[in-house]
């Protein structure tokens, strides 16, 4: 019996930790697989990866900002920035091109546009249309 507590206590002690999963697969993870009120929350979270850029300049639009009358894309903003931020500078910004810009902006507008589902019929559709105003901006516009 005591030999077999001792190779019990023995395996415990020797089972090394699992590594850490790249700062890019946690980015991805949180870009595209990740519901965004979790994104904010993790975000907001004093225990968030440190190996990430989690800053952000909120809706960078001249004069709108991040919020109107109809809309608020404040938190959809907030990681659209993460993305460019993060996925523009992993291996040294080889992993960074226009299908991937394509792919961190789609999500964007996904996210603009399910900010717009709770709102009132005349109010959602104001809504809709500037998220698909602000789409068009960071195609045109957006730099990492």
């Amino acid at each position: 019996m005591s030999i077999l507590c001792s190779l019990v206590v023995a395996a415990g002690l020797s089972v090394t930790p699992l590594p850490l999963p790249s700062a890019q697969s946690v980015a991805e993870t949180l870009l595209f697989r990740t519901a965004l009120p979790a994104f904010v929350a993790i975000t907001d979270s004093p225990e968030h990866d440190v190996r990430l850029d989690w800053t952000t300049d909120g809706c960078s639009a001249p004069i709108v900002q991040s919020t109107g009358r109809s809309f608020d894309f404040y938190n959809a903003c907030r990681r659209h920035d993460f993305g460019y931020r993060n996925m523009s500078r992993f291996r040294n910004g080889r992993v960074w091109s226009q299908a991937l810009r394509l792919r961190i902006d789609e999500q964007f507008r996904k996210d603009a546009r399910a900010s717009c589902t709770s709102k009132l019929r005349l109010t959602k559709v104001q809504c809709l249309a500037w998220a698909e105003t602000y789409f068009r901006a960071v195609r045109s516009f957006g730099t990492p």
